[in-house]
């Protein structure tokens, strides 16, 4: 668990702020489970509306607002950072966050350039200045941890997807000449997953993992070097490209490897656990390590084979291994923070993390959750099927969405009517 001794009530941002992005990922799930009732079999060409809608209704509005929530909290547990005015942040960047969000999707589907438009200046303009603010405060860190480099890494990536899908909308508003559009889109898709997403997960891998079940440290090697040699790999390859588009056959071997070494070395890691009992969140990192284990072998045969069932199988499991992964964060922090919150406040009757989300509570989410990869899986075959992932995905969702509705309600029942210690008795 969270070490309390690294982190105050001073550093730790309120409750609000890191469950209302919680939630705000766990509505556009239900969103993303709707469309796909409505998109049916057609979100699995790659090409279609369908698809695009979906693909960015998932690392948009759900993986980004997930891993907002973890960068509120995390850092400054795991690297030291204390944001100011945390409130003001968060809301300069999730209300134009959602509506940009929102309004990207409704371009998709439209074609309407003003919408476009909106949508590069409210997401453009939000996650910018939330990606800045946070470089700024990691870059004035005097000592740096290994996960604090990596988050360095993963939050300039993060920029750079921004400034690349700027170029994209304003290419697909037709207000500028498309000429490097398939390049950018190449460069934008790479730095989404693998800059972004895969990075920030394993720079907070670095610390969880030996924090959380008490496992041996990972290699220096990895935590020293992969981190930068991932963002090295696509910022050349971006450049590259320009000139010999088949640079990024050779960038996607070597990102397999890297991250198939990754995926190995700490699936080791969680075998080495000190913590004897296998709760629901251990499972969740296997399953997500096992899924990007998948995903990266489904991604191999796409460079030999240009079959569109094998590239959806590596999308698919590629999601799948960042949702697990969140997952897992998600059943560790929510209880965490609501009973350190009121433990903090001085409240004895503070609800124990058990009593927030129940353990079994937390595994019955990770049967849904592997049931809900399985039949999208078969789905790619069994085109009828894709309505009952659809359904699954919204349970999925709604679910989590439900645990952190409970949590809340349970922080401001202790706070009404629980009862706190007595600070002056030792005065007497």
């Amino acid at each position: 668990m969270f070490s309390q001794n690294g982190l105050s009530l001073d550093q730790a941002p309120p409750l609000s702020v890191v469950f209302r992005f919680f939630f705000t990922g766990s509505i556009f799930g239900m969103l993303a489970g709707v469309l796909i009732l409505f998109y049916q079999a057609d979100i699995f060409d790659a090409h279609s509306v369908a698809a695009v809608t979906l693909t960015h209704t998932l690392t948009l509005g759900v993986m980004l607002s997930f891993m907002f929530a973890a960068l509120f909290q995390m850092l400054p547990v795991i690297a030291g950072v204390t944001l100011k005015n945390p409130i003001k942040k968060a809301n300069a960047l999730q209300y134009p966050f959602i509506l940009g969000v929102l309004a990207l999707l409704f371009a998709f589907n439209l074609s309407a350039p003003w919408l476009f438009g909106i949508a590069s200046f409210l997401l453009g303009g939000s996650v910018l200045f939330i990606s800045f603010t946070m470089l700024k405060n990691i870059l004035t860190l005097t000592h740096h941890s290994a996960s604090s480099k990596g988050m360095l890494t993963a939050l300039i990536s993060l920029v750079l997807v921004v400034i690349l899908a700027l170029y994209l909308t304003a290419s697909l508003a037709s207000f500028t000449e498309a000429t490097y559009y398939t390049a950018i889109k190449e460069a934008h898709y790479s730095f989404g997953l693998f800059g972004w997403v895969a990075l920030l997960i394993i720079s907070i891998s670095f610390q969880v993992i030996e924090m959380f079940y008490v496992t041996p440290p990972y290699p220096t090697l990895v935590t020293k070097y992969l981190p930068n040699t991932l963002l090295g790999l696509l910022l050349l390859s971006t450049v590259v490209s320009f000139f010999t588009p088949l640079i990024w056959v050779v960038t996607d071997v070597l990102l397999i490897l890297l991250l198939c070494g990754y995926a190995l070395v700490t699936l080791k890691r969680l075998t080495q656990k000190k913590r004897p009992l296998t709760d629901a969140t251990v499972l969740f990192w296997r399953m997500g390590l096992g899924s990007l284990l998948l995903s990266m072998l489904f991604m191999g045969l796409t460079l030999s084979y240009d079959i569109e069932s094998i590239k959806s199988l590596s999308y698919l499991f590629f999601t799948s291994f960042s949702l697990s992964i969140v997952f897992a964060m998600f059943y560790k922090i929510v209880p965490f923070l609501t009973w350190f919150h009121l433990n903090s406040q001085g409240y004895f009757t503070a609800p124990m993390m058990h009593e927030v989300i129940h353990p079994k509570t937390a595994k019955k989410h990770l049967y849904i959750h592997i049931a809900t990869v399985a039949i999208f899986a078969v789905s790619i075959f069994i085109s009828e099927l894709t309505l009952l992932a659809g359904l699954l995905t919204m349970l999925s969702f709604g679910w989590m969405s439900y645990q952190i509705i409970h949590a809340y309600l349970l922080y401001i029942k202790t706070q009404k009517t629980g009862e706190k210690f007595d600070m002056n008795m030792g005065n007497g």
